[in-house]
Formats: C-alpha cells, structure tokens, sequence
C-alpha cells in the first residue's frame, strides 16, 4: 500500500493499515504530543487502532512544540 504522509509518499507491505500500524513505522518512539489529520479531518487518538487508512488517503503528522 502507499500513502501519502506530510506530503510524501511511503510504501507499505500490509494491505489494512491503521492509523496506529502507520505511527509505529514512521515515529515508533514519539507519539506522545502529536496530532494525525486524514484528508484535513483530525482523528481522535482513541480511534487511531480503528481508523483504517487507504492508500488515496493524505495524512498529516502534527508535532507538538514548545515555546514562546
């Protein structure tokens, strides 16, 4: 499967991909203080090992960051 995530195309070998499957690929150890959006919509975190992605999908990974 490929999906498009912050713009670039990422290929996957599972045919189901979660939200959550997607996340432990691409940022396996920061999930705490993001966001994920698909097609401009933001998914809850309590619907990411539910949510599954195809691949016309465009994700969007948010980080969260500090400052002033």
């Amino acid at each position: 499967m490929e999906l498009t995530i912050n713009n670039q195309t990422r290929h996957f070998t599972e045919s189901t991909v979660t939200i959550q499957t997607m996340l432990d690929i691409e940022i396996p150890l920061k999930q705490k203080g993001i966001a994920v959006a698909v097609n401009n919509t933001v998914i809850p975190k309590t619907q990411w090992n539910s949510f599954t992605l195809s691949s016309t999908d465009q994700i969007l990974i948010i980080s969260a960051t500090q400052g002033g």
